[in-house]
């Protein structure tokens, strides 16, 4: 059996529509919208609509993590804008009617942090499978999905603004984790807590790693753990007890899907 695995898509329908070449199957683990391109600021939803400099600035308090001063310069951007709901809206639709259409089939699919779940069933066609804290049987393999990003500590959830991130608290996440039970394949968008596995050496910071992922990898002990999320990993793969942990790569500038055999 052969499985290409693949995350952080972010826009790049033409490398994805290729991901399956060779493969039985794909399996996405998130990040399909190219919301805001950290590489070119003047790509991605926020680099159309503002220009590059302004991105720029979004980036920069991102990566210092300055949560309510992002929130803040984020409002402030779209004030101008008569409609920012539906700019937004019209553009995330877009991207997915290219994404969903360039996905082979059969694919595997769960949402990352950039994604609008909610959408997805409009757009996945025939062969394209959503799963979001479900199983489905692989090969004689029990792979398990959980879509998603980690809200930080002390933030609300945002229920106003253009654009909600699919973030969620340490218990919904956590509970999605345990409901899965015992996998052979643990996918996920982030990693699981281990340092060498949330630290981006580019943009200097940890990422939010998962707990839970990390309690079930050292108790259910899965073969593998696949994510994304953190685009320039530390350590792109490593073995906890068990478990061969792989973050399958930043699918957008690698354009390389992670092979799995067995």
């Amino acid at each position: 059996m052969r499985v290409h695995v693949v995350s952080d898509v972010h826009g790049n329908a033409e490398a994805l529509a290729k991901a399956g070449d060779g493969a039985d199957a794909l399996v996405v683990l998130g990040d399909l919208i190219d919301f805001v391109d950290y590489h070119d600021h003047s790509g991605g939803i926020l680099g159309a609509v503002f220009g590059p400099e302004k991105v720029a600035e979004f980036a920069r308090l991102r990566r210092k993590r300055l949560h309510n001063e992002l929130a803040e310069y984020s409002r402030s951007l779209w004030t101008g804008i008569t409609d920012p709901a539906a700019v937004v809206e019209e553009a995330v639709r877009a991207q997915y009617r290219r994404l969903f259409d360039a996905l082979p089939a059969p694919a595997y699919v769960t949402p990352g942090n950039v994604d609008v779940p909610a959408l997805w069933p409009e757009y996945a066609g025939e062969g394209v499978r959503i799963l979001d804290g479900e199983t489905v049987e692989l090969g004689g393999l029990r792979f398990g999905f959980v879509g998603g990003a980690l809200l930080p500590p002390n933030v609300r959830p945002r229920r106003a603004g253009v654009f909600h991130a699919y973030l969620r608290t340490f218990e919904d996440y956590a509970a999605a984790v345990e409901g899965l039970g015992a996998v052979d394949v643990l996918c996920s968008h982030i990693p699981p807590d281990v340092p060498e596995l949330t630290y981006d050496v580019v943009a200097r910071r940890t990422e939010f790693g998962s707990a839970a992922l990390r309690k079930t990898i050292l108790t259910c002990r899965p073969r593998w753990a696949l994510f994304g999320h953190v685009h320039q990993p530390l350590a792109p793969r490593m073995r906890l007890s068990y478990t061969e942990c792989v973050n399958v790569g930043h699918f957008q500038r690698t354009q390389r899907p992670y092979v799995l055999r067995w």
